[in-house]
């Protein structure tokens, strides 16, 4: 039996654990000595002390005998399928999700690209990342591979966008974080939503993408306090609050300009950047919209309330570790997300324990919601129709 136990579940939110080497066959092949030569690149590379154990590992079969027991528990590279495209089937197996949405480890935050003045090497790099992805996920109809698409420049936006979608990605990944030189709500990027909601595909902003904690909040006298891994590059109590801000921001600046009305049946997702915020945000938009409506003509021109249009149109993935039940009845059962994390060691090793605890007391239409219903609203013709539904649904479960 799956780690599912045969329920009719879809995950929003995997991982690839690349090495460091993925990209190299999907660079352009005269700008990958300069993607070698960044620092971020280079700090990569140095951390990947695991790589040759990994691979060694993987190879063994005593090591892989033992998928389906050990599925939830291996972590990060030891899991299986982490970073082998052929292994990943039968993960997906064993934990018996109908289908996920795949995003990238190594490539979260486009190696600073964003924010820099490479622009030829910024869209490179999501270029490689977007051909590496979706060649991974080729493996198995049921891995709904995402493509980055860096904000900085209109045209390049716009091209990688179109190239994404004539390669088959099932969804588009934006950065949370503002763009350098204008708003992401900038009409220029009209061409961008409208050929995402021609071809039926999400955006989704993921963490990773967000904007960091000012790191002199850790300048405080005292020893450093270790991360998840036993480390201080990953997240801890204080650099974990803000995840959220710049998603809120964006979203929130997306909708008052208009661009969630201009394309309503463009759908939009918060992966991995939890959800405790979500009712306080749709408050805090009314409210505003409410205070300033005589002042801007774009907030005459909403089709509705902020909240609502949010209800409309964007979903979100709340972290295990947070009450999901009180997340869907604060913002609406329409806007929760079932997803594992796998393999990352944040998403724990029974989530569906965890959520299921949280939703003690929900409505069946709110567990099925926040179990398959809303990922299948999210991501809408990018699904394969024979992943929507099981013949009969059980909506006891």
């Amino acid at each position: 039996m799956s780690y599912a136990q045969g329920r009719f579940i879809h995950d929003a939110d995997s991982h690839l654990m690349e090495l460091s080497d993925c990209l190299d066959p999907y660079f352009d092949k005269q700008l990958l000595q300069r993607f070698h030569d960044l620092p971020a690149y280079k700090a990569k590379v140095k951390r990947e002390t695991w790589a040759k154990s990994a691979r060694e590992k993987h190879a063994d079969p005593a090591f892989r005998a033992d998928i389906d027991t050990q599925i939830m528990l291996r972590k990060d590279f030891d899991a299986h399928g982490a970073f082998l495209a052929a292994d990943r089937p039968a993960a997906l197996d064993a934990m018996g999700f109908a289908s996920q949405l795949v995003f990238t480890t190594f490539c979260l935050g486009n190696f600073g690209l964003d924010q820099g003045s490479d622009m030829e090497l910024c869209y490179a790099a999501a270029a490689a990342h977007n051909r590496m992805m979706l060649d991974f996920c080729a493996v198995d109809h049921r891995f709904l591979g995402t493509a980055y698409v860096p904000l900085e420049d209109f045209e390049r936006a716009k091209a990688c966008v179109a190239d994404a979608i004539k390669a088959g990605a099932k969804a588009l990944m934006l950065p949370s974080l503002c763009p350098q030189n204008h708003a992401p709500s900038h009409i220029a990027f009209d061409p961008v939503w409208a050929m995402a909601e021609e071809a039926g595909l999400p955006i989704l902003f993921h963490v990773g993408g967000e904007e960091k904690l000012n790191p002199i909040y850790k300048e405080n006298g005292l020893p450093p306090v270790p991360d998840f891994h036993g480390g201080d590059d990953n997240f801890t109590s204080v650099s974990y609050l803000p995840i959220p801000n710049a998603v809120m921001q964006t979203l929130a600046t997306l909708i008052f300009d208009g661009v969630f009305d201009r394309f309503p049946k463009l759908k939009w997702g918060a992966i991995e950047l939890g959800a405790s915020w979500l009712p306080g945000w749709m408050l805090a938009m009314d409210s505003a919209a409410h205070a300033f409506v005589r002042n801007e003509d774009r907030l005459q021109n909403l089709s509705d309330k902020p909240s609502n249009i949010a209800r409309r149109q964007l979903r979100v993935t709340p972290y295990p570790h947070e009450n999901a039940g009180w997340i869907i009845e604060n913002a609406g059962e329409e806007m929760s997300l079932f997803s594992s994390d796998f393999p990352h060691i944040e998403g724990g090793r029974n989530p569906l324990k965890r959520f299921d605890q949280s939703l003690e007391g929900t409505s069946a239409i709110a567990r099925e919601g926040f179990y398959r219903n809303n990922f299948i609203d999210l991501m809408g013709e990018s699904l394969p129709k024979s992943l929507r539904h099981p013949a009969p649904l059980n909506v006891a479960s």
